[in-house]
Parts: C-alpha cells; sequence; structure tokens
C-alpha cells in the first residue's frame, strides 16, 4: 500500500535550520520515497509502506539524537500498492499477518 507521511520537528528556528531539521531533510531526501515536499514548518513524503515506515523509523531515531525536542507526524494510507510491495489482501488483520 502507499503511505503519505507528514512531519515537523521541534523547536524551530526561524532565522536558520536547526540540526535536526537538517538531518530529517537528508533522511528523507535518501529514502526510497517520491512526492517529496520539504518546508520550513512541515515535511510531507509518500512511498510504498516499507520505505515510508524505515524512513519514519530513521526520522524519529536521527532527528531526536540530533537534538529535537519533539516529532509531530502523521501518516495517511493514500492507496493500494502494487505487485510484491506488501501489501495486505483485503479483510487482513493484525491476527492475519
Amino acid at each position: 500500500m502507499r503511505l503519505r507521511v507528514e512531519f515537523t520537528t521541534e523547536p524551530f528556528d526561524l532565522d536558520e535550520p536547526p540540526g535536526h531539521a537538517l538531518v530529517a531533510r537528508e533522511v528523507i531526501a535518501g529514502a526510497r520515497l517520491d512526492a517529496v515536499d520539504v518546508g520550513p514548518f512541515g515535511n510531507t513524503a509518500e512511498g510504498e509502506e516499507s520505505a515510508v515506515l524505515t524512513a519514519v523509523a530513521d526520522v524519529l531515531r536521527r532527528t531526536i539524537d540530533a537534538g529535537a525536542t519533539r516529532v509531530s507526524l502523521q501518516v495517511s494510507v493514500v492507496g493500494p500498492g502494487g505487485a510484491g510491495t506488501g501489501e495486505r489482501p483485503a479483510g487482513g488483520g493484525e491476527g492475519e499477518r
């Protein structure tokens, strides 16, 4: 399935991007994601489920290590995946993986 992640890191600095924000940009730029939009007040990217979830875990780890005191994020399902993408069958619940 395809996912969209939207996230921000804090604290903000309006004069120059803080280190944790630069790290977040680096993670997203290096991930296998598309539809990437990096901005001063938030970041958005889309991709296949495994790529998005890997990037989210990396963003959390690395931005906190770089000084972020808060990481706010939202992950949304935006569409089905293609063959071989790990798409779950219809009706599959947590216990059916």
